[in-house]
């Protein structure tokens, strides 16, 4: 029997890009981890990747200001096998709904002030632990006693310190483990679309 799908934080940002197609850009706040070309990479396995420090936010702001000005930019490329960023980037052109994606994104004041619309997908512990697992294996190709660790030693302590607190600074919290959040997700979708239609 298939289990059940839980619904997370990437299913509602895909679900607006369905609702909306080619309206949409997602810019994810993994784009911006900072390139740490100084130091080794095994030094760079150590690093704490789950704190506001590791990322270069005030690019993604100058980035997101600039596609609301309707410009196009040129956004990172990260490679997480290397944890440092490509030499490649990915033209975006300005789009009438910027999906900002991430764990962190409601941590930055700055950049929470350039959003119309703050949701937070609340998810528990031991979920948050096995897509860690899943997605770390599959996408990033990391060893799983490497992504255990990385669980404990940093990501949880992280999550706890600074994603916790911002759900104070939400417009709309969904728990990611109930009833698949289809209600949840067409609150978002009608808020987006009233957005749109108010601003046209």
């Amino acid at each position: 029997m298939q289990e059940e799908q839980l619904h997370g934080k990437s299913t509602l940002a895909n679900k607006i890009e369905e609702e909306f197609e080619s309206n949409v850009i997602v810019l994810a706040h993994d784009f911006y981890y900072r390139s740490l070309t100084d130091i080794t990479l095994e030094e760079r396995k150590k690093r704490n990747y789950d704190c506001p420090e590791a990322f270069e936010t005030d690019l993604m702001i100058k980035d997101i200001k600039a596609l609301i000005d309707g410009k196009t930019i040129e956004r990172p490329i990260y490679s997480y096998q290397k944890r440092l960023r490509e030499n490649e980037t990915v033209t975006v052109k300005p789009s009438p709904i910027i999906i900002i994606e991430g764990i962190l994104v409601l941590e930055n004041e700055e950049l929470t002030n350039l959003m119309d619309l703050k949701v937070f997908v609340d998810t528990d512990a031991d979920i948050r632990l096995t897509r860690l697992i899943e997605r770390d294996r599959k996408e990033r190709g990391l060893d799983l006693v490497y992504i255990i660790s990385k669980y404990k030693d940093t990501l949880k302590p992280m999550h706890e310190k600074y994603v916790e607190p911002c759900k104070k600074k939400a417009d709309i919290i969904i728990p990611a483990n109930k009833d698949n959040n289809e209600t949840g997700f067409e609150v978002v979708i009608n808020k987006v679309r009233n957005i749109i239609n108010n601003e046209e």
